[in-house]
């Protein structure tokens, strides 16, 4: 497999699986526009992307604002040729109790893990239809996208939501040569899951590390789930091996969730 001469422009990618997702696609060849709000760590990314022997981009935008995605994929095209690849991957969890959710917190969330995904679709589409060329549009899901999970319940609805925007989105852009697919993570052992395990302690009484080990345990591989793990998945989805394949939200969790 091989990415040369692509373009993929990757949301969140300062840190955890988006940083593994950049890092993997530059391995394989593409060149890379890198999103993200923590400006230090989306310049350290970029230092390892370029010494693969691979252009970047830094470019800073709240995926929540749909003009700033627009942008971020425009100035891709510009500055680098063209996009060929756009993985939305940013995203954020949040823990609480359904009874206690507030409207704030219903915003914020939805905000960014469903219309943050909305618009980088509809700025890629754009994008691939200017140029004229098929493209691969990759979400972020999650094993909270096939079931719901409590004290992660609004969380949970926003990953089904955007397994619902991916089928969607796969049955609209088909005719013009655009496959949209999705990555489904259990327990990845990122800062975002130490985030998560530390408000389960809080919201359960739970020991702090109580949650992470519980969810690990249940993993049929025995181990919990890296950032290459994901991004190795992401690569053959980005990748002329997965042109078959559109409107998937694939569990990718070691044996965690099974459907």
């Amino acid at each position: 497999m091989s990415l040369v001469g692509k373009v993929a422009v990757v949301t969140g990618a300062a840190q955890g699986i988006g940083r593994g997702i950049a890092l993997r696609l530059a391995r394989e060849g593409a060149d890379l526009a890198l999103v993200d709000l923590n400006h230090e760590r989306l310049g350290n990314v970029r230092t390892e992307v370029e010494a693969l022997g691979r252009k970047a981009l830094t470019l800073s935008a709240d995926i929540s604002v749909r003009e700033q995605v627009f942008s971020v994929v425009d100035q891709a095209v510009d500055q680098l040729g063209g996009v060929d690849i756009m993985v939305n991957n940013a995203g954020i969890a949040q823990v609480k109790a359904l009874l206690d959710v507030t409207p704030d917190d219903m915003d914020r969330i939805f905000q960014i893990n469903v219309a943050g995904t909305l618009w980088g679709i509809q700025a890629a589409a754009q994008a691939f239809r200017k140029q004229s060329r098929n493209g691969k549009i990759i979400n972020a899901c999650s094993i909270a996208g096939h079931e719901g999970y409590a004290f992660l319940g609004v969380y949970s609805a926003t990953k089904f939501a955007v397994r619902g925007l991916t089928q969607a989105a796969a049955k609209e852009l088909a005719p013009f040569g655009i496959t949209v697919n999705a990555y489904c993570p259990g327990v990845v052992g990122t800062d975002m899951w130490v985030e998560i395990d530390k408000r389960m302690a809080e919201a359960t009484g739970a020991e702090v590390g109580a949650t992470y080990r519980k969810y690990v345990s249940g993993i049929t591989l025995g181990r919990a789930e890296t950032p290459d793990d994901v991004a190795a998945f992401v690569a053959w989805l980005a990748g002329p091996d997965s042109d078959y394949m559109t409107g998937q939200s694939v569990l990718i969790d070691g044996g965690l969730v099974f459907r």
